[in-house]
């Protein structure tokens, strides 16, 4: 992780949510790399981030170390608005950067009551928790309705960069809800079939036309 000062974007995206805090000096850019933790689960938050680019998963871990992706993938927003709302300073979930990530980190303990009085703020806030909701429905609806296969080609549409899908297997499969021999299956009928072409860094995507067709649920948002 890379901290930083402000730029006159970064300001911008702090005046877009109708924050007006005292000392600005206070606030930072924070800037990730692919596969970096961005928060952990259970540990002290520091800030409270507004995404400016990147993409990165949310997740919670199981006791036995696994990861369930929670909201997928976000890509723009509030990262800590959970934490803020329920008046802790303690990350309820593990936020891990897909691409390069940049945000702006605003000191979460020093502002945390001043935001809370500012209604223009939380209308802000309340509408990205709405999102946040509408997400986790249409997870529970995606896991229960669609099959195996189409499951696992919107997971690798949503979390492939430059077209390489390089996630841990046996994450992917608890995501998904499948077994980890059936995922395995999956992927090898899916290069058989030449959508995917093995690499050493994971699976290359060789016909993303294909499998757009076969996520059907993801197919309109990755056209």
């Amino acid at each position: 992780m890379q901290k930083g000062p402000l730029e006159i974007r970064h300001l911008k995206k702090i005046k877009d949510y109708d924050i007006y805090v005292g000392n600005m000096e206070a606030c930072v850019c924070l800037r990730y790399k692919a596969g970096e933790t961005i928060l952990r689960e259970g540990m002290p938050m520091e800030y409270l981030l507004l995404i400016i680019s990147g993409k990165a998963k949310v997740c919670s871990s199981t006791k036995e170390g696994k990861d369930l992706v929670l909201c997928y993938y976000v890509s723009d927003g509030i990262l800590g608005d959970i934490e803020m709302m329920m008046d802790t300073f303690v990350a309820v979930s593990s936020v891990v950067a897909i691409t390069d990530f940049e945000c702006v980190g605003v000191p979460y303990k020093k502002y945390a009551s001043e935001l809370k009085q500012n209604l223009a703020f939380l209308n802000r806030v309340g509408k990205e928790l709405s999102f946040k909701l509408l997400q986790s429905s249409q997870n529970c609806v995606f896991t229960t309705l669609y099959s195996g296969e189409e499951r696992l080609c919107a997971y690798i549409l949503q979390t492939s960069y430059d077209d390489i899908f390089c996630e841990t297997l046996t994450d992917v499969s608890c995501t998904i809800g499948t077994s980890y021999r059936h995922l395995l299956r999956m992927l090898k009928q899916l290069s058989s079939d030449g959508v995917l072409i093995k690499k050493e860094n994971g699976y290359y995507i060789a016909d993303r036309r294909e499998l757009i067709a076969r996520a059907q649920y993801l197919a309109d948002e990755y056209k």
